[in-house]
């Protein structure tokens, strides 16, 4: 499998394509990561040092893929964080390219735009970028809950309304939609779940929840689900696969004390995940 992966980078720590990359070449992905930023560190710690790369460099980049003639080879196209406004035209386009050499290719967007405890920590136009141009071109969107509620102008919390605002994303255009935190108030105290929809139906999986905020835990998440799921075409499976892994991950950097992802020390549960979640179908 090729992943074309097109995001943010970091030198310290792990998130974007430094978060993404190594899970998937340790799961068998060829992976080949194109960089919108260029940072020291990621941008929680309120200082770093590093270029956003302007637009027209990342389609140099995407451009010069594309001359390896290796574009029919892409099973998917991947994206996060959308540092500036321009990006997203480049990314819609290398998307329509790379599909016109493979259309079996899907692209898969992680919809970054915030939570429901920070808010949006995007710039203005990126959220409206994302609803009305990025997101309708997208075959997989991995929003948490706030970003779904967003997208859909909703405020999903039971499941049977964030089902509601699943099947509003999948009107926009995505045919298959990765909510990757589900908070509602009747779950068990102490959990928290993950719910995925496609045409064939529609499942949750519930985790105890870890006392922690992990920076690039959705990018990994955003990352396997997509592998395991062009590989597999089963939801299901994907989604035991990828909340198996990304759980012992965080428990593992949760042990460590680090405030990093273990992104190297977790390797192994990417490779083999023990499968120790079982997603229920609730539709």
């Amino acid at each position: 499998m090729k992943i074309l992966s097109i995001q943010s980078a970091v030198a310290y720590g792990h998130v974007g394509n430094s978060a993404a990359v190594f899970p998937l070449q340790r799961i068998g992905v060829e992976v080949l990561p194109v960089y919108t930023v260029n940072f020291s560190n990621h941008t929680g710690y309120g200082a770093w040092r590093g270029p956003l790369i302007d637009p027209n460099d990342v389609r140099e980049v995407i451009t010069g893929i594309e001359e390896r003639g290796v574009f029919g080879e892409i099973d998917a196209v991947l994206s996060g964080y959308q540092g500036g406004e321009g990006i997203g035209d480049v990314i819609i386009d290398a998307v329509a390219r790379v599909k016109a050499a493979n259309p079996e290719a899907v692209y898969a967007c992680d919809p970054v735009m915030g939570n429901a405890k920070s808010g949006c920590f995007v710039a203005p136009a990126i959220p409206v970028l994302l609803r009305e141009k990025v997101v309708p071109a997208a075959d997989i969107i991995t929003p948490n809950q706030f970003e779904l509620g967003f997208l859909t102008d909703t405020e999903p919390d039971t499941l049977e309304s964030t089902l509601a605002s699943v099947d509003l994303a999948m009107a926009m255009g995505p045919r298959t939609v990765l909510v990757t935190s589900v908070e509602r108030p009747d779950r068990e105290e102490g959990t928290i779940e993950m719910l995925v929809a496609d045409p064939n139906g529609a499942w949750i999986v519930q985790t105890p929840r870890l006392p922690m905020k992990a920076n690039g835990s959705g990018d990994v998440t955003a990352a396997l689900f997509t592998a395991h799921y062009v590989e597999t075409g089963d939801a299901k499976t994907a989604l035991e696969r990828t909340a198996s892994s990304v759980f012992d991950l965080l428990a593992a950097t949760l042990e460590s004390g680090a405030r990093e992802l273990q992104l190297v020390e977790a390797q192994e549960f990417y490779a083999n995940p023990r499968m120790q979640f079982t997603a229920r179908q609730v539709r």
